[in-house]
């Protein structure tokens, strides 16, 4: 196989070059070398909050992707980091470049056939657009590696709204995608995975430094995340949710963000509060106070259960699309609109008179 990259050894990993046609460009700061391994993988923290939201969440409008990779074996020794940044010079997503025929991942798994398991960990969804067609290459990528499994982590989901021209179509890629389970999960990035993002892919980030809190406003996009993508796909994605130590937070009663924040766009009039360690609608949250987690064990794979179907998804739902309703609203359903309809007005103003006809009716047959 001819490789379409090419890869040049580096002071702490490598720089690769994903087409080999690539030159330097004044229209995209990470061109040629898109893919880098190694500690070559690290980024600034300043960078990493940016395009990632974190700690305070998502930030709008995001035209960066990056993603952060790892190759395992089968018993989860690490392979091989990395990331891939996009090319806004020839405007090409990151998972694009991974997964092309003939491309790194390609190449990578042909050399060394010990790689069983590829991480992602993604600033956004895959899509399936025309000019990237990201999930498409995915999906022919694990068809012709079987014994391969992907877990895709994202932190937050992209151009999957209904504004979106795209969105149908980037839905249904991601259906489609999530129907190889177990080979293939998609799950939002959420408690111990971010401060293992920190201490493997940030640069200058160790010790205590590695475990700072997450902001509830991060907190509240991840959970936000995990609803969708499940909405989306109707598979369960692999979730840590706030642990019990927020407990001794549950009185507090913060106004969320002030308006025009941008979280007031990702979770419209909805509330939330910590009861027995976990998120329920009620009570506001600030995004900017922080949520300490215990770390526990993280593990590459969501659990299974057993007595499950290995051989197809859970809870499959084709074309599900969730209502965006608010807690306020849904209990407005309950309630009786005020005003009756129109055509209720019309028919009762008909059925009144006919029935002055029929009296007419019987008084002229009595006469």
């Amino acid at each position: 196989m001819e490789p379409l990259y090419e890869e040049y050894l580096a002071n702490r990993g490598t720089i690769v070059k994903p087409y080999y046609w690539l030159r330097f460009s004044l229209d995209c700061s990470n061109c040629p070398y898109h893919i880098r391994t190694g500690e070559e993988a690290r980024v600034p923290y300043t960078e990493f909050c940016q395009i990632f939201g974190f700690p305070y969440g998502p930030t709008y409008p995001q035209t960066k992707h990056l993603t952060f990779y790892e190759l395992k074996t089968s018993s989860g020794s690490l392979v091989q980091k990395g990331h891939a940044s996009s090319c806004t010079g020839n405007d090409t997503h990151p998972e694009s470049m991974l997964f092309e025929m003939n491309g790194y991942f390609d190449s990578a798994i042909h050399n060394n056939d010990g790689i069983r398991h590829i991480i992602l960990y993604s600033s956004n969804s895959p899509c399936n657009e025309a000019n990237h067609c990201c999930i498409s290459k995915m999906y022919n990528f694990l068809v012709m590696y079987p014994d391969v499994t992907l877990s895709i982590y994202f932190s937050q989901l992209y151009h999957t709204e209904a504004e979106f021209p795209a969105s149908a179509w980037n839905r249904e890629a991601l259906r489609s995608l999530a129907s190889l389970w177990p080979q293939v999960t998609l799950s939002p990035i959420s408690g111990g995975i971010w401060h293992s993002l920190l201490n493997n892919f940030v640069s200058g980030m160790s010790g205590a430094a590695v475990f700072q809190p997450i902001l509830t406003g991060r907190v509240l996009a991840d959970r936000h995340n995990a609803y969708e993508i499940n909405a989306i796909t109707g598979v369960k994605p692999y979730f840590t949710d706030i642990l019990p130590q927020a407990k001794e937070n549950q009185n507090i009663r913060a106004q969320a963000a002030l308006e025009g924040y941008h979280l007031n766009n990702v979770f419209p009039r909805q509330s939330f509060q910590v009861t027995s360690g976990q998120l329920q609608p009620n009570l506001t949250l600030d995004p900017r106070v922080p949520v300490i987690f215990v770390l526990v064990p993280f593990r590459n794979l969501p659990p299974i259960h057993v007595g499950q179907n290995l051989h197809k998804p859970r809870n499959i739902v084709k074309h599900l699309n969730m209502p965006q309703i608010s807690f306020q609203e849904n209990n407005d359903l309950r309630m009786p609109p005020v005003v009756m309809p129109v055509e209720r007005v019309e028919i009762t103003e008909q059925f009144a008179s006919s029935k002055e006809a029929d009296k007419k009716k019987k008084k002229k047959g009595k006469n």
